[in-house]
């Protein structure tokens, strides 16, 4: 008796799958499968909420030396992936300023980023040792947070060319005062000329506009912000990612060297600037 020829397993399980893509597409359109929505304010997403993925976003801004700081010193992205770990990778924003930046993201990362932040605290020129003689008073810090947050006129995101409805409802602001530790070399030290050498400060707080998206879809994507801040002056920045395929995934972003960052960038040099000025960039 013959028998019919069966088609290798790893053959069945590729139709399957692009059977389950096709259906998808068809159901949802390539565009919608393309754009990522933000997880809603009210998630806890990998046990955190929005307010706690604040913090933990400015203890990793903060934490990274100013030389290869991808929010500080980062006109390009070459420097995006330098500290990144676990499963949700941090956009880094910029100090006010307006840039275009170009990164590879690995598959499978949640996307943590900002659209207008503010931290007011230690070392951020408020009080106590950035601001000598100033004690620091976690009710004020918060509520200068706050006034600097709501002042936004404009708030714009577009993901994959569809834009965000209703920006003002991702606002989070960090669930209490929290510490940050700095490292030799750190953004207030050497970009700014604050007293705070490498250690561990508190008390910060933290409030603004913020995304967190689930993972891209493999390929190309671009994401834009625009604000426009009476103490922060108006930003456009765009970062265009890479999400590689499967067979193309990379590692976590641990240093400058890693997938996304280019060794041999040249940081641009440290810019000092007054109190007032600093404060109407540290967003």
């Amino acid at each position: 008796m013959t028998q019919t020829p069966r088609a290798p397993w790893s053959s069945v399980i590729r139709t399957f799958r692009m059977l389950v893509v096709l259906s998808a597409l068809a159901m949802l359109g390539a565009s919608s499968v393309r754009a990522q929505l933000p997880l809603p304010i009210g998630s806890q997403p990998f046990g955190k909420t929005y307010g706690e993925w604040t913090v933990a976003y400015w203890q990793w801004a903060l934490g990274i030396p100013y030389a290869q700081n991808p929010w500080a010193n980062d006109p390009t992205g070459a420097f995006a992936g330098v500290g990144q770990r676990g499963p949700v990778w941090f956009l880094g924003g910029t100090l006010g300023s307006s840039a275009e930046r170009t990164l590879t993201i690995p598959l499978g990362k949640y996307i943590f980023m900002p659209i207008n932040q503010w931290i007011f605290g230690a070392t951020v020129f408020d009080c106590d040792p950035s601001n000598p003689g100033v004690v620091c008073d976690v009710p004020a810090l918060q509520a200068a947070a706050a006034t600097n947050t709501t002042a936004s006129t404009t708030l714009e995101v577009a993901i994959d060319g569809r834009q965000l409805a209703n920006v003002r409802q991702f606002r989070a602001a960090s669930p209490g005062a929290f510490s940050v530790t700095l490292p030799v070399g750190n953004v207030p030290e050497v970009g700014f000329g604050a007293p705070t050498p490498a250690g561990t400060y508190f008390p910060h707080v933290s409030d603004g506009y913020w995304l967190m998206l689930s993972p891209p879809f493999p390929g190309q994507h671009t994401i834009t912000v625009h604000v426009v801040n009476p103490f922060a002056g108006e930003y456009l920045i765009t970062y265009n990612i890479t999400v590689p395929r499967a067979h193309g995934f990379l590692p976590d972003n641990l240093t400058a060297g890693g997938a996304g960052a280019d060794p041999d960038a040249v940081a641009p040099a440290a810019r000092h600037t007054s109190w007032g000025a600093l404060k109407s960039y540290y967003h």
